[in-house]
């Protein structure tokens, strides 16, 4: 395939993405309604769009990582009535699944071949290519695509339909949610306990009790620094809601990761929406003894 790409989005994972793309030797365009967020990667080589038609028109693959519903129905709008020709679109937002769906009518009855490929990774693990790209949609699409997914993530699997890569990413999420509380939970413990809150991050981390939410986040909490955040908590709440929905869709209950959405939302409460998800440790503090 041709080593170019445009990227819509261009916040903390598209950002990450775009930066690794021109590193690796890709002719990457880029649009965002941030005009500040493509002069930050101008200097790397980004070729700013003043559109996303414009984007359309030269870029053979367009990548699409946007905050919310709304944002991913406009921009899927934009490409349908760009005129451009048959486009591979992969869409790396974590959206609903009715959302998903409606962005692939969009794009199909345009003629273009729409992707679901969330992504499994914070914005760290983005800028050293640590990602998985969950991909789901045409199969031959997505063979065709693995080399630009191989320059940014350390996988890309063919999870099958479109809309694979959205439930698979739900199960990941919840995970995440459940995996980043318990963290959270067990660092206030140690430090109750007495020990080195940085000794207790050496130490379990790679043990039988760790994890890799653990790994990352644990390091966060023991210094109390929650920026620059990789999901921040207003964010994070986004998803858990789409996580939850999709479960009462299936009539699956989830009581462990019902458990955790208090503890986020007290997060919020508490001033911390801009702050990275390991913010919930100050919630655990904050809990009477």
């Amino acid at each position: 395939m041709e080593t170019k790409v445009g990227i819509i989005g261009l916040g903390i994972m598209g950002g990450a993405i775009a930066a690794n793309l021109l590193e690796r030797g890709w002719s990457v365009g880029g649009y965002d309604v941030s005009a500040a967020s493509m002069e930050a990667l101008k200097p790397l080589g980004l070729h700013a769009a003043g559109s996303v038609a414009e984007l359309a028109a030269d870029m053979p693959v367009l990548l699409m990582s946007l905050p919310n519903p709304q944002a991913a129905h406009a921009v899927a709008a934009g490409i349908a009535a760009s005129g451009a020709p048959p486009r591979i679109v992969a869409e790396m937002s974590t959206l609903a699944i009715a959302d998903k769906l409606a962005l692939q009518a969009v794009l199909a009855g345009a003629g273009h071949t729409p992707l679901d490929c969330p992504l499994s990774g914070t914005g760290a693990q983005a800028k050293l290519r640590d990602l998985i790209v969950y991909a789901s949609g045409d199969s031959g699409a997505i063979a065709g695509c693995q080399p630009l997914f191989a320059d940014f993530a350390r996988q890309a699997p063919d999870l099958g339909v479109y809309g694979n890569g959205s439930r698979m990413k739900f199960i990941a999420n919840l995970l995440v949610a459940i995996h980043n509380v318990a963290a959270a939970e067990a660092m206030r413990l140690a430090v109750e306990a007495g020990l080195d809150p940085e000794r207790v991050v050496e130490v379990i981390g790679p043990g039988a009790g760790g994890s890799r939410m653990f790994q990352m986040r644990a390091p966060m909490m023991a210094s109390g620094v929650y920026e620059p955040a990789t999901m921040r908590v207003a964010m994070w709440r986004k998803d858990m809601d789409i996580i939850a929905a999709f479960a009462r869709d299936l009539n699956c209950p989830t009581p462990l990761f019902d458990l955790t959405a208090p503890i986020y939302a007290k997060a919020l409460e508490m001033g911390l929406g801009d702050q990275d998800t390991a913010a919930v440790f100050e919630v655990m503090k904050s809990l009477a003894r």
